[in-house]
């Protein structure tokens, strides 16, 4: 058995670059594991320097100095921030507040349509089991509620965060992508100069998650904005909280759509009950998701690498489960690298002679 794992140690790492790269690997790990929250405004900054690097290299190609592509990118991430803050949170704010106040009130008139069901069904449901589930759903969605909108400001160290991010991540943010050069150098003193296989993973996926987080931020928005729209003009309560689960929800492969579903039946049918309204709110969001899924998301993503439905799935269980929202986010991305590390691994591990 020992001969067995110490050939198997020999034949893959006996190379110097699949050292380096491993150590690359199991430090990102290790600091994802140990010190996310920890350092979460850094790497908040380090995702958002890496999406605006892209406009700043594009405004560059159209032969701009880096100063001045530079100072229009993060002015505009600026104004983008300020408005935000200024504009999008009150009105936010003051819908989930009123969301929040008058959830007993759409809770009891969606009762009625739940108690409807023993008599439709009786051979499935029985009207016990409808009052103890309304008993149950009641208690969390308000609990669920109240958390929502008192944890973020519930201390004072709440507080202090929002601070921390607000302050702190737009200055990081612009020195990253003022210095990048001198960073990139400075971090390039502590690796080895035998890297190449780390070069040939990064080079191969770096444009390909770049691509995706991008086209994930744009098609976040987009899917937002058009479903804030819609909801508006068919007049729906609380568009704006769900146009936001909406657009999150594309975060989440498959099962975002679904999930939030479950929202906008709820508010449509407490508010128009089972009329024309009700059904155009569900048509319109089915539109909006078939749109999504059959015509931005190929635009969006056609040079993305088609990774399984299974693996995709299996991606956002695991990095959603050690990283939270950005592992979520960044599942697919993630399962692009470990794709590419597999491909590249067999050729740079020769077979011991």
């Amino acid at each position: 058995m020992f001969n067995y794992f110490k050939s198997w140690y020999q034949r893959n790492f006996s190379n110097p670059q699949v050292v380096t790269l491993s150590i690359f690997l199991l430090t990102g790990l290790g600091v994802i594991l140990f010190a996310g929250e920890l350092l979460a405004p850094v790497l908040t900054s380090l995702v958002i320097a890496y999406l605006l690097d892209g406009a700043v290299n594009t405004l560059q190609k159209g032969h701009s100095p880096r100063s001045i592509a530079l100072l229009v990118v993060f002015m505009i991430f600026i104004a983008v921030l300020f408005g935000l803050i200024f504009l999008f949170l009150p009105l936010f704010s003051k819908q989930l507040s009123q969301f929040i106040l008058e959830l007993p009130v759409m809770i009891s008139a969606g009762q009625q349509l739940l108690l409807e069901l023993p008599q439709r069904f009786p051979t499935l449901v029985t009207e016990q089991q409808m009052i103890e589930l309304i008993g149950m759903i009641r208690s969390q969605v308000l609990l669920l509620g109240q958390g929502l909108l008192l944890k973020p400001f519930a201390s004072v160290v709440g507080l202090i965060s929002i601070l921390i991010y607000l302050v702190l991540v737009p200055l990081m943010v612009f020195f990253m992508l003022k210095d990048k050069a001198m960073i990139l150098s400075w971090i390039e003193g502590f690796v080895p100069h035998d890297r190449e296989l780390s070069h040939e993973v990064w080079f191969e996926v770096n444009g390909k998650i770049a691509s995706y987080v991008r086209g994930k931020a744009i098609e976040i928005g987009i899917v937002f904005s058009v479903t804030y729209i819609t909801f508006s003009v068919i007049g729906l309560n609380y568009a704006l909280i769900l146009a936001v689960l909406v657009g999150l929800s594309v975060i989440i492969p498959y099962a975002g759509a679904a999930v939030v579903t479950l929202p906008i039946i709820f508010v449509a049918y407490t508010q128009f009950g089972a009329t024309s309204l009700f059904f155009y709110s569900l048509f319109a969001y089915a539109v909006i998701q078939f749109l999504d899924g059959n015509i931005l998301v190929p635009l969006l993503f056609s040079e993305l690498v088609n990774l399984h439905p299974v693996a995709i799935i299996l991606a956002v269980l695991f990095f959603g489960g050690i990283w939270g929202v950005w592992g979520v986010f960044f599942a697919i991305p993630l399962a692009t690298l470990i794709s590419a590390v597999i491909n590249a691994w067999p050729s740079a591990s020769p077979s011991p002679v």
